[in-house]
């Protein structure tokens, strides 16, 4: 048996990285089938020696993240045991505790994972940003939280949220009320955002002034949009046609995010999807990025990791055969 001591500066440090019933040291010792204990200022790691070395810099990899006024959950737990996993817990200093946006409750919006990392630098950085990645992966909520940014610190005068009217496998036939009643189902998940960054009060009294639109896609057309942070959400559901001319669509001082799941595609049939057309052809665009996120940038319940590696096995088992 090998014994390694990590020494703690705090005791509210030992606290946090415990958690409710010791559930975060439960998951390292699980993982790596070691035993911590903790006295006083130290922390004794017992196990095999290649374990204990992991469990380590798990333990320290955990410590780093308090150290930056992160709450550990069993989400960010399970990240950094993937990172030790994978050797690249070093990368961990660079998720400085940087904070996109204060919601409305006063919690700070940050990114919880490399990925994620990447994709709001992208935002801070270029022009046009894809962000294509499975559900839960935070691309609409970051794009949200950043556009907000943007416009409480003036650097535009209005946000403009769109989606396709795509319904999501199923026939919803004619939804009662007006225009805005009938497509406000399909714009749902970018109010919700929204309401959560801005409160609903002051979501409402913006959307008067004309600082935000939330509307379809098909609205869009013929439209030059300047001073603007434009979103567009579930992209794997336009055609190429509508891509272009979304894209187009620029003006000056604006900036664009496209974010969708190419494994979600609604559209018909022998349909081509506009998000894969556009990702091929302007992946090589000076002041265009493309973020590819995977689920480890997944942000939700852990099943919800589970489900997408399910499918992604089952379609390459389908590709091989």
């Amino acid at each position: 048996m090998h014994e390694q001591i990590v020494n703690i500066d705090r005791i509210e440090e030992a606290v946090s990285l415990f958690g409710s019933f010791d559930e975060n040291i439960t998951l390292i010792e699980n993982e790596y089938n070691i035993v911590v204990l903790c006295r006083g200022s130290e922390l004794k790691v017992t196990g095999e020696e290649e374990n204990v070395a992991k469990g380590v810099r798990a333990v320290n990899g955990l410590l780093l993240l308090i150290s930056r006024g992160e709450t550990l959950s069993d989400l960010n737990v399970r990240y950094v045991l993937s990172l030790v996993n994978e050797d690249k817990e070093d990368k961990l200093s660079e998720m400085a505790a940087d904070c996109v946006c204060i919601t409305s409750r006063g919690r700070p919006v940050k990114p919880k994972t490399l990925g994620q990392k990447k994709y709001v630098e992208a935002m801070k950085n270029d022009t046009i940003v894809f962000g294509v990645g499975p559900a839960g992966t935070g691309k609409t909520y970051l794009a949200v939280a950043m556009a907000v940014t943007a416009l409480r610190s003036k650097d535009v005068s209005r946000i403009i949220l769109t989606r396709p009217a795509v319904e999501a496998g199923e026939k919803l036939g004619f939804l009662p009320g007006d225009l805005q009643q009938k497509v406000d189902p399909y714009l749902r998940p970018l109010y919700d955002a929204l309401f959560e960054m801005l409160g609903a009060e002051n979501f409402l009294k913006q959307q008067e002034r004309g600082n935000i639109e939330v509307a379809p896609l098909a609205y869009m057309r013929g439209r030059t949009l300047d001073d603007s942070y434009i979103i567009l959400d579930e992209a794997q559901n336009t055609t190429p046609e509508q891509m272009k001319m979304f894209l187009t669509r620029l003006g000056f001082n604006s900036r664009m995010v496209v974010t969708g799941d190419v494994t979600q595609i609604d559209l018909p049939d022998g349909k081509r999807s506009g998000l894969n057309d556009a990702v091929k052809v302007l992946k090589d665009v000076k002041d265009i990025s493309v973020i590819q996120l995977t689920e480890k940038d997944v942000v939700r319940h852990k099943l919800v990791q589970d489900i997408v590696k399910a499918y992604e096995k089952n379609e390459e088992a389908k590709r091989k055969t």
